[in-house]
């Protein structure tokens, strides 16, 4: 019986009764968590294609036009998706990760502009908290980058993943260097010198990226951890339209490497 149908009959009570007497059935019904289940994120195929031939693939489910590759990933349980580019495709990945499959662990992995002058293109940076650089409510009294009514500006990642991925990335890339630190998201990927100025100059991150901060938001409120990892394939200023398409296929494979071995190590 697949995954999802098996939890879906364990909660068979859990169903409603809608006025035309038919049963309603939806995700939430999965009530227990699964802690032992890591769930990984990538926006495009080429960030997830490698960590999917690593799995011995048990069930494959379609929500939302995402599809959520459920099996053994470096021995341990793991459903690993491609969520599409941007925040909002992200955030609802990551909810579905929470409600259909339990995850009480995300892995967000990917690329990223750097911010810094000292990280460079094939570093990792790996999240301490994530914020996003294109929210505005500065005319009501929130701070810029402040989602409206949320009780934080920045949505922290676990610290016991983010020292596990530290110490992964110098197993499988001892040469790369690793940064942690903030990353700031928006729906914008960042060319121009000027918008990379003023993200530094708001938020002071390491580098910038189009989803992690949905993820790490959907984790906040779901009390799930998340870690969110990114290599750096270009240095987000003018010369990132040349920059990403040469280096992004490296900078995928740096990331990848730390992935599994992250899982590994988990």
């Amino acid at each position: 019986m697949p995954y999802l149908a098996k939890q879906a009959a364990i909660h068979y009570n859990d169903t409603k009764q809608a006025p035309d007497g038919a049963l309603l059935y939806y995700d939430r019904i999965y009530s227990a968590r699964r802690s032992d289940m890591i769930g990984i994120i990538g926006a495009m195929e080429e960030e997830v294609a490698a960590l999917k031939e690593a799995m011995e693939i048990e069930e494959t489910v379609t929500r939302a036009s995402m599809e959520f590759c459920r099996g053994i990933l470096c021995g341990k349980e793991a459903v690993v998706v491609q969520s599409g580019i941007g925040k909002v495709n992200a955030a609802v990945c990551a909810q579905i990760l929470v409600d259909c499959f339990h995850t009480d662990m995300i892995i967000n992995t990917g690329v990223a502009g750097s911010l810094d002058a000292s990280i460079d293109i094939g570093d990792m940076v790996i999240s301490t908290d994530a914020l996003y650089h294109d929210v505005d409510a500065s005319f009501v009294g929130d701070p810029v980058g402040q989602v409206p009514r949320m009780d934080t500006l920045a949505f922290p990642a676990d610290e016991e993943l983010v020292q596990k991925a530290v110490e992964a990335n110098r197993q499988v890339n001892p040469d790369i260097h690793t940064f942690t630190g903030r990353i700031a998201s928006g729906d914008q990927f960042i060319s121009s010198g000027a918008v990379k100025d003023k993200i530094k100059e708001n938020f002071r991150p390491l580098c910038v990226e189009m989803e992690g901060a949905g993820i790490a938001q959907t984790a906040y409120l779901n009390k799930v951890s998340y870690v969110i990892i990114r290599a750096i394939s270009d240095k987000a200023d003018n010369s990132a339209a040349m920059d990403y398409p040469a280096f992004e296929e490296l900078a995928i494979a740096h990331s990848i490497r730390l992935v599994k071995q992250l899982v590994e190590n988990i």
